[in-house]
């Protein structure tokens, strides 16, 4: 329960300019801090006073007035009016003059309160001034800046951090947690807001992961501070800057550094291949030269009548095989020879359609064992472009392989869906070719991100598809195809001779 001397330190506590006055008399039995600071009086000096001696000289200020407006208070138990206070100094105050009836042990009395119209005008004004800097502040900067409470949400953000967002005007963000629109990370890991807020201490390096539907996303770096005036209901300023350039070139150099180790791991391949080539072609030559001579032999056997007739068909027909077998690695081995060999580019103008149909009979020698079939649907027109045959076929052949693969791997694709489909055309001045599967679709970009998912695969057949096609000034990627599956394809410059 309140003393008396409590409600007399509440009073003296006020800003609020309060006078008491006696209900019979009028006159001022105590005035606070407060009145005595605003009328520039002590204690002492007020209580002597009268209503005219504080109050401006105006006719609607008059003494009878101000005695009135006290007695209609006492008969009443309140009442108010505008009222210009009078310092000491001579200044006139502006003041919304409240009195109220109260009953002390004494008697009743009058206890009036003026509060300064000038003084709240000017803080106001202040107030709206402020209030316009910090809008037009927040509506032109380029800083990108949110205003975050306790949980995460937003509660104001510049322009410019609304237009990362896709958003226009604090309105839609009210409510809404920053995590909805991107994804938050502390020092490069994702996190969630209740770790960024543990962090805080005052400050942490944050990062913000903006997804893009149709292009790149983008990323945001900077720090989170918690607002120390805001204890007792905690707000942080996220102060962030656009490192977007930066991460897509680090990430442009990582992809380049990947092809450039497949593209090296190829070379050694070629090398190895030389090799073998060269280790097995003198093995090979003298295997063939061995059974050259023991079928020379065999027919002089055979023509002294030391060989019976039924003996020589088998032997006849078993030594034909070896040597068309001998004949075959003889001739992969020189084939090897010669595509390693010949790695530099020559550019030629090459009719399109017959780069595939050389190459449809090896893709249907895999597919065939794979339970695929191979759908072509090549250009009704001539598709002339500038390209080194032998390569780009080797493309063709990559991207099919892989296709039927992905077929091959694919159990749950029904056996009528068990196709790839191969096509040709034109667009743009470019040639294009595009093969499609039926399978489980794409899990990543292959040529932005890694050249293989597969298992054991080594993805060197990616990396050099892609080298091959852009050193020839084309193009090549993979998409998504409509109704599952995916597409592979790469496109070539049309040769515009005559």
């Amino acid at each position: 329960m309140l003393m008396d001397s409590d409600l007399v330190a509440l009073m003296n506590a006020s800003d609020v300019c309060t006078l008491v006055h006696d209900a019979k008399t009028k006159r001022i039995l105590w005035a606070n801090p407060a009145a005595c600071a605003m009328l520039e009086f002590s204690l002492d000096e007020i209580l002597p006073l009268r209503a005219n001696h504080i109050s401006s000289a105006a006719q609607q200020y008059d003494r009878v007035v101000a005695r009135a407006w006290l007695q209609e208070a006492i008969d009443k138990g309140t009442s108010r009016l505008e009222w210009r206070l009078r310092s000491k100094s001579g200044r006139l105050i502006p003041t919304d003059a409240v009195a109220v009836r109260v009953e002390l042990a004494e008697g009743p009395a009058v206890m009036v309160q003026y509060r300064d119209i000038e003084r709240e005008r000017r803080s106001e004004a202040d107030q709206r001034l402020a209030e316009s800097y910090v809008e037009t502040l927040t509506r032109h900067t380029s800083t990108v800046a949110f205003m975050l409470d306790a949980s995460g949400v937003i509660v104001s953000a510049t322009d410019t951090a609304l237009g990362y967002l896709g958003l226009t005007g604090n309105s839609g963000l009210l409510g809404r947690p920053l995590a909805s629109y991107a994804d938050l990370r502390v020092r490069g890991e994702p996190a969630p807001w209740a770790d960024v807020v543990a962090a805080t201490d005052p400050i942490v390096p944050v990062g913000l992961e903006i997804k893009q539907p149709d292009s790149h996303p983008v990323w945001l770096e900077g720090s989170v501070e918690r607002l120390p005036e805001q204890q007792a209901d905690a707000s942080y300023l996220m102060i962030m800057h656009d490192v977007s350039d930066r991460v897509r070139g680090d990430a442009l150099r990582e992809l380049e550094q990947h092809r450039e180790n497949y593209l090296a791991r190829y070379n050694v391949m070629g090398d190895m291949a030389m090799a073998i080539a060269h280790e097995l072609g003198q093995p090979l030559a003298a295997a063939g030269n061995f059974l050259a001579g023991i079928q020379a032999h065999t027919e002089v056997l055979a023509a002294n009548g030391r060989l019976a007739g039924e003996d020589c068909g088998p032997l006849e027909y078993g030594l034909e095989s070896v040597s068309r077998q001998i004949e075959r690695a003889a001739t992969i081995v020189n084939t090897l020879r010669a595509f390693v060999g010949r790695l530099e580019h020559v550019e030629q103008v090459v009719e399109l359609n017959d780069v595939i149909n050389e190459c449809l009979p090896f893709i249907r020698l895999r597919a065939e064992p794979a339970g695929v079939r191979v759908k072509l649907d090549l250009a009704g027109h001539p598709v002339p472009v500038r390209c080194e045959r032998v390569l780009t076929g080797q493309v063709v052949l990559n991207l099919c392989f892989n296709a039927i693969e992905e077929m091959a791997e694919c159990e749950t694709a029904l056996a009528a869906d068990r196709q790839i489909e191969l096509r040709t055309g034109s667009r743009g001045g470019e040639g294009v070719f595009t093969v499609a599967d039926r399978g489980r679709g794409l899990r990543q970009d292959p040529f932005t991100e890694s050249f293989t998912e597969k298992a054991g695969g080594s993805g060197i057949g990616l990396a050099l598809s892609h080298r091959i096609i852009t050193r020839q000034h084309g193009g090549i990627w993979s998409e998504h195809r409509d109704g599952g599956g995916s597409t592979f394809g790469f496109a070539l410059p049309l040769s515009t001779d005559a």
